[in-house]
């Protein structure tokens, strides 16, 4: 499963419920349907969305209330892997997080714990390795990230450690 996004409130007085997207553009989220949505993951088809400010708005069948749309709030959107196209060198964020980072001379650094989003570049939360530290590594291709091996759960990045 592939986190796409969350339910991040409600909206009006008819049940639709407001998305946070984390999908570029946001509402790509809606090429991706059925949703599984929540904890038990129940699988629904969303109505038609449309984009308001930086979340996203829209009907959930059978949600026809502010009540009923506020059980599903913070409820994480996922979706299956295969319902996702393939991409050439490039990687779902999905795909990096939980990798080992390592440093090129081979020092453990921790896992990726998340990703953000900057204005600049994306960013990777590292976490864990033998001082147990958090670190901030800019997700940049051959310049701070020198190889991404998913198949080994590793990746190896050009980053001082007491950074």
């Amino acid at each position: 499963m592939v986190t796409l996004g969350y339910i991040s409130g409600v909206h009006g007085l008819k049940g639709q419920v407001k998305v946070f997207s984390y999908t570029d553009p946001r509402e790509a989220i809606f090429d991706y349907q059925p949703w599984l949505v929540g904890p038990e993951q129940k699988e629904v088809t969303a109505g038609e969305g449309r984009r308001h400010g930086k979340t996203l708005v829209v009907s959930l069948p059978g949600v026809d209330s502010p009540e009923q749309a506020r059980e599903w709030m913070q409820a994480e959107i996922a979706v299956r892997r295969e319902q996702l196209p393939e991409v050439d060198g490039s990687f779902y964020w999905a795909d990096l997080v939980g990798l080992d980072v390592v440093t090129t001379g081979g020092q453990p650094l921790g896992q990726v714990a998340k990703m953000l989003e900057t204005g600049a570049n994306d960013v990777m939360v590292v976490r864990g390795g033998p001082d147990g530290r958090e670190r901030l590594v800019p997700f940049v291709m051959g310049r701070f990230v020198t190889r991404v091996d998913l198949e080994a759960g590793r990746m190896e990045v050009d980053w001082d450690p007491e950074d």
